[in-house]
């Protein structure tokens, strides 16, 4: 994946890299606008404007009417909030996984946090504590999430070491169990059950409000912000681990830190919206080619890149079939799925070559 970067692009690549970032938030600008106003029932363009100007004290604009102002306000703007900030913690959780793992087909999904996420969903819906309030079922996600993690990362250490090659093993093994137990409690569950575990499983941001993002945020925010602060021995490990070890870096203490944090941020976000999956693999992979290997440069282009891609993904579930709306996590796998088979095929021919 490349030698250890020296220092920021400048002169061409440094304009290029400006012109990408300025697309992206360009991008992430109208993906918003557009999940907001775009819906069955359409918000004029200048009423969000109108409100957001209100909202920063321009008090002289006249009211927005009051139906559209519940809409965007109880409705779409904490959905469209929820899929950014999943989209981009779920991306930046990718790069960190591919940067750990040296392998542009890693993503979050490899730790199995999503089957611990899962037991933990089910146990919410079948005891019944889904029902008793909209915060129980992300909350019992996330617990599941981090005690996969735990027993994962505890079944990889190794007197004081963590294989990689043993965490994926682990991981595989503790998905089995996890999904081994989730098929038996939904067998003796009741069907309205198992049918609400089902669209769960889909993933989706319908009904996220901003008790979710209360619930959320203060977990995804400071836990990207801490894998980006790792840019550096993200870029290191890219020449191997001896070779990060060779220039001063506690290879292990970094490993674990890095595992933990992408395990805490993996499960806050499918926490909100259910197991998405191909986001931590589709968007840093397309990333890495456009902006380079840099984890200082890759890691906020993935955020934005992430944000972005989830919020379009949501979008066209929203509008391509109405009134039906298409569960986002059924259009990250229709898109993610053909790119991962791409990237198998294409490493196999490398491997012959």
């Amino acid at each position: 994946m490349g030698c250890r970067p020296r220092g920021r692009p400048k002169g061409r690549a440094g304009a290029r890299l400006t012109a990408i970032f300025a697309a992206l938030g360009v991008g992430l600008t109208a993906a918003l606008l557009a999940g907001v106003t775009v819906g069955a029932v359409r918000v004029p363009v200048v009423e969000v404007l109108r409100m957001a100007a209100r909202a920063v004290g321009f008090r002289g604009l006249p009211l927005p009417e009051a139906m559209h102002v519940t809409i965007i306000t109880a409705l779409r703007l904490p959905r469209v909030l929820a899929a950014a900030l999943v989209g981009g913690s779920l991306a930046v959780a990718g790069v960190a996984m591919q940067g750990l793992f040296r392998n542009p087909m890693a993503s979050p999904e490899i730790l199995g946090i999503s089957a611990g996420g899962s037991l933990g969903a089910v146990a919410a819906i079948t005891t019944g504590l889904a029902s008793a309030s909209v915060l129980v079922l992300p909350a019992a996600t996330a617990a599941g999430a981090l005690l996969a993690a735990a027993l994962i990362y505890g079944i990889a250490s190794v007197r004081g070491g963590t294989s990689l090659l043993f965490i994926v093993i682990a991981g595989m093994a503790v998905s089995s169990l996890f999904n081994g137990l989730v098929s038996g409690m939904l067998l003796f569950s009741k069907q309205y059950e198992v049918n609400a575990y089902l669209f769960w499983t889909m993933g989706d941001f319908e009904g996220r409000s901003w008790q979710h993002l209360a619930l959320a945020a203060p977990v995804l925010v400071p836990g990207v912000a801490a894998l980006a602060l790792f840019s550096r021995e993200l870029n290191l490990f890219t020449l191997g681990e001896e070779g990060a070890r060779s220039l001063g870096m506690n290879v292990e203490t970094v490993k674990r830190l890095l595992l933990a944090l992408s395990a805490l941020v993996t499960g806050a976000a499918i926490s909100v919206s259910g197991p998405v999956g191909f986001v931590g693999l589709l968007v840093p992979h397309l990333l890495r080619l456009l902006v380079g290997p840099d984890h200082r440069v890759l890691v906020p282009a993935s955020a934005l890149g992430g944000a972005v891609f989830l919020l379009c993904c949501d979008l066209v579930g929203r509008t391509v079939a109405p009134p039906f709306q298409i569960r986002v996590g059924i259009i990250t796998a229709v898109l993610g799925s053909p790119y991962l088979l791409w990237l198998v095929v294409r490493s196999q021919r490398r491997g012959r070559a």
